[in-house]
């Protein structure tokens, strides 16, 4: 298995994984966006990689005062193996090579699944802010 930056050619496979993986769809989910997204930050968005497939992507973004990490996805046979907490120790490592001291994740609040893992991630669970949002 390997874990890496995705290469722009990748991106609907990426899109593919998230149907597959039910993460909650959003309206940047197109080519276009994750284009954007590797060209702005090549090494933002990771993909594990299991014998020439896509099995499992996270978006680890730096904006040069906090680390974000979304859309944390692994295809439901690759499940329970382990690879979401590699690809978030990729992520969290990533994040620090660029200098990040403060990192956040955004989590899908009805997915009782990825919940459950944030919750057993050794991360903790802000309550007491909102997230506002806009597009």
């Amino acid at each position: 298995m390997e874990i890496r930056p995705a290469a722009s050619e990748e991106v609907r496979s990426v899109l593919a994984l998230w149907q597959e993986a039910d993460s909650e769809p959003s309206h940047t989910d197109d080519v276009d966006s994750l284009e954007r997204l590797i060209t702005y930050d090549p090494g933002a968005l990771l993909v594990a990689v299991d014998d020439g497939r896509l099995v499992g992507s996270v978006i680890a973004a730096w904006d040069g005062w906090r680390g974000s990490i979304y859309r944390l996805a692994v295809a439901p046979d690759h499940r329970r193996r382990g690879l979401a907490r590699r690809l978030l120790e990729a992520s969290e490592a990533r994040l620090r090579s660029c200098g990040a001291v403060r990192l956040q994740a955004i989590v899908v609040k009805t997915h009782e699944h990825a919940i459950g893992f944030w919750r057993a991630s050794g991360w903790d669970e802000q309550t007491q802010r909102l997230r506002f949002v806009k597009g």
